[in-house]
């Protein structure tokens, strides 16, 4: 009995060394956290050769080719020869203070469409091929018995020019179309509104060289406006003068 004895408490004083052994394992922990330090190092070699790396050569500017717009002739006439006139003329500080062409806005009326849808097509076909740009289709706002006329429905169709279509079309207005008007003496002074703004009416679409005689169902006019910054009649009157308009003395 005594031996059994001695034998368990001999296996009871291995068993805690044996259980003891395990723990030794998170030792090993702090060598990696090690791990990362050597991942630094081609950083820091990549921006060591970074900084011995010779500077980039700046790409060469490319040089700006002009727009069209600053090739057109009205528009540049009027930055040349019209806006310098108008600073003499008016005492203007700055070249930035004379008026300028804002847009131009075409109207067609077309009170047949009510009964006559083709009507509005071809419409909008003539003032496509005047204006160069598609043109929105109007709606009454209102319904009027009288006229047959409900709300919503289509009447009319209008265009605006800006930039360089509305330089274009003055041009060709002034230079081809106005023309082309018979017993034409020039247009009257009393189209502006008080703001500085223009409107010029035309009788026929035939005056335009886009439109073909034989191939026009019906004449329709036209109401041209002509936008401006001017502050008043007489300063727009001065620019329209520059950019070629033949008023009627």
């Amino acid at each position: 009995m005594a031996e059994k004895k001695i034998e368990t408490e001999g296996t009871r004083e291995e068993s805690p060394a044996k259980k003891a052994a395990p723990k030794k394992a998170p030792a090993k922990k702090p060598a990696a956290k090690k791990a990362p330090a050597k991942k630094a190092a081609p950083k820091e070699e990549a921006l060591a050769a970074e900084k011995k790396a010779p500077a980039k050569k700046a790409a060469p500017k490319k040089e700006r080719t002009p727009s069209a717009l600053s090739q057109n002739r009205l528009a540049r006439k009027w930055r040349e020869e019209v806006v310098p006139a108008l600073m003499k003329e008016h005492g203007y500080k700055s070249p930035m203070e004379a008026p300028r062409l804002e847009k131009i806005v075409i109207n067609i009326g077309v009170g047949d469409a009510t009964g006559n849808s083709k009507a509005l097509d071809d419409s909008v076909q003539d003032l496509t091929r005047i204006s160069g740009q598609k043109p929105v289709v109007t709606r009454a706002k209102k319904s009027i018995a009288s006229f047959h006329l409900r709300e919503g429905q289509a009447i009319g169709c209008k265009v605006t020019l800006r930039g360089l279509r509305m330089y274009e079309f003055l041009d060709k207005l002034v230079s081809i179309s106005l023309p082309r008007v018979r017993d034409f003496r020039g247009i009257s002074r009393n189209g502006f509104d008080g703001h500085g703004n223009y409107t010029l009416g035309v009788k026929e679409q035939l005056i335009f060289p886009e439109i073909e005689y034989d191939k026009t169902g019906k004449l329709r006019g036209m109401d041209i406006v002509m936008v401006t910054t001017a502050r008043t009649d007489e300063e727009a009157l001065h620019l329209l003068e520059g950019l070629g308009l033949p008023f009627r003395r």
